[in-house]
């Protein structure tokens, strides 16, 4: 297969040697277990719990740190914080009180620079805040950065809205994904201080949610929560430069509904793209043409459950948070088509994403 197999000789306490983990989220407030640790099992793709913390309330997103030892979690709340979590046991174990962030609603956070940076959905702004040496938290926030603008869509964009942060490939930029502005921002990060470099115009009321970088760097994919597309951006390195070239659909017709894209992945060979649509309930698979620079919609197969929030893929198969029915389902992908085949599913309320170490 071209997606590999990963190196089994890793060892932590309270697991196997060579078992690799998997980290998921969950929404508290409507049920869900709150951070889990499950055990990865390498040929089938299944997920096994083995602990569970719900000491803060709806941690929806995860980052692992480089050491695979400590966790950081968003508490997606009015008040919004993170959280740091050991994880060298089977049940995580926080390392520190919560650290607000100084926004709300996060919905997203990423590892850059010696910091955590969270996009804070409800104040539509970026905050970031340094991580020690020994993977904690300070005691607070660095900085935060509040976009400005609006979109068309009157119920959805009245404001910004921050759905997401993340790293670049070269690890010299940090990118804001803003649903409520239509754009995508490029920061740098000096001293802790969030520095604007750029900001991209997306189509208007397309609602971007997420983006994904194609693996070899040069290209974008950003995720459009309002209207159920991909936008395929070149992105340049060097100078920071995001350029919109062309959107696709991710649905084969009109949808019959509500649409909402969540998730996209890209796969580590480069050859495909797969996004998630909530109400449609599907996960939708394209092709990457030529190096990356267009794509094209070649099927879409049933999620395995309802409202899919967000998809993560690894060692050849691809996982699927099933929201509002409760359950994270995998798939063997197909390494030649990219197709998705379900093989199996594990109960977790409320789920909200998973990730994996």
């Amino acid at each position: 297969m071209r997606y590999g197999r990963p190196d089994r000789t890793a060892h932590r306490e309270g697991t196997a040697v060579g078992q690799r983990r998997a980290f998921i989220g969950s929404f508290t407030a409507a049920g869900g277990p709150g951070v889990l640790v499950a055990a990865v099992d390498d040929d089938s793709g299944a997920l096994t719990v083995l602990g569970a913390a719900d000491d803060v309330p709806d941690p929806s997103y995860l980052a692992l740190a480089a050491d695979g030892n400590t966790l950081y979690a968003v508490s997606e709340t009015a008040e919004g914080a993170v959280a740091a979590y050991r994880v060298t046991g089977d049940k995580p174990e926080l390392a520190g009180p919560p650290v607000p962030v100084d926004g709300d609603s996060p919905t997203h956070l990423a590892l850059f620079a010696g910091h955590v940076l969270t996009a804070n959905y409800g104040s539509g702004s970026v905050s970031a805040l340094p991580v020690r040496a020994d993977g904690t938290l300070a005691d607070s926030a660095s900085d935060v950065l509040l976009h400005s603008g609006s979109g068309p869509d009157p119920a959805r964009q009245q404001g910004p809205h921050a759905h997401q942060v993340q790293p670049d490939p070269s690890g010299r930029w940090a990118v804001g994904v803003d649903l409520g502005t239509d754009s995508v921002h490029v920061y740098a990060l000096r001293d802790g201080t969030l520095v604007p470099h750029r900001e991209t115009a997306l189509r208007p009321g397309s609602g971007p949610r997420h983006l994904a970088f194609h693996p070899e760097g040069l290209y974008a994919y950003v995720l459009n929560e309002l209207a159920p597309t991909v936008t395929v951006c070149r992105w340049d390195a060097a100078e920071g430069l995001l350029t919109p070239l062309c959107e696709t659909s991710v649905l084969p017709g009109a949808p019959d509904g509500e649409a909402y894209p969540s998730g996209i992945v890209a796969s580590p060979d480069g050859r495909f793209v797969w996004t998630a649509t909530r109400g449609q309930d599907v996960v939708s698979v394209l092709a990457v043409d030529g190096d990356g620079a267009a794509l094209r919609l070649v099927d879409t197969v049933p999620c395995g459950g309802h409202w899919p929030r967000a998809l993560a893929a690894s060692n050849g198969f691809l996982y699927a948070a099933n929201e509002r029915s409760g359950d994270v389902t995998w798939f063997a992908l197909d390494p030649d088509t990219g197709h998705p085949r379900r093989t199996g599913s594990i109960e977790v309320p409320a789920v909200s994403c998973v990730i994996f170490g």
